[in-house]
C-alpha cells in the first residue's frame, strides 16, 4: 500500500512488471467509484524502482487535487498499444494490434493508495495512523480518584 498526502503533485516509486518508458495511469476512488486517467511519458529508472511525477487533478486547467483525506483509490499502470513504440517486444511478438486502434491494455503495476496528512512514521518515530485526530477532545481537569469500600 502506497501513502500519500492530499497535495497534487506526487512522486510515486514502484517496481513494475515492464520498464516502459511511456504508460497510462488510472486512480480509481473508493468511494465515489470515479476513475481518473493520466498519461506519463518521463519515468526514470532508479535501481529498480520505476519513479514518476505526476499531477493528479480533476481537469487540467484547474490546480485542485484528487485525493481527498482519509479514502482509499486504486491504482493501476497500464501499457496502451495505441501509442506506436510503447512496448516494442509485444509488437515484435504480434503485429496485428499495431494495424488498428484497439483498447487492448496490458497491466503493469496495481496497488492501493490511502491519502492522509497525518504523520504516521511507524518505524521511528512509532506514529500511527488516528481516525478520530483532532475530532474529539478529552477532558482530565478532573480528579479521577475513588475509595473503595
Amino acid at each position: 500500500m502506497i501513502v500519500l498526502t492530499t497535495s497534487a503533485t506526487q512522486t510515486l516509486k514502484v517496481i513494475p512488471r515492464d520498464y516502459l518508458t511511456a504508460f497510462i495511469i488510472e486512480v480509481r476512488d473508493n468511494v465515489l467509484n470515479k476513475a481518473f486517467t493520466y498519461f506519463n511519458s518521463t519515468p526514470t529508472t532508479v535501481g529498480n524502482y520505476l519513479q514518476f511525477e505526476q499531477t493528479y487533478t480533476n481537469n487540467p486547467s484547474e490546480l485542485a487535487s484528487i485525493w481527498k483525506e482519509a479514502r482509499f483509490y486504486d491504482l493501476d499502470l497500464y501499457a496502451d498499444f495505441n501509442f506506436f513504440n510503447m512496448n516494442l517486444s509485444l509488437w515484435q511478438a504480434y503485429d496485428e494490434i499495431w494495424q488498428t486502434d484497439s483498447n487492448q491494455k496490458e497491466r503493469i503495476y496495481r496497488d492501493r493508495i490511502f491519502v492522509t496528512n497525518q504523520d504516521i512514521d511507524q518505524l521511528n518515530d512509532n506514529d500511527f495512523y488516528n481516525i478520530n485526530k483532532d475530532q474529539y477532545i478529552s477532558n482530565n481537569s478532573y480528579d479521577n480518584e475513588y475509595i473503595v469500600i
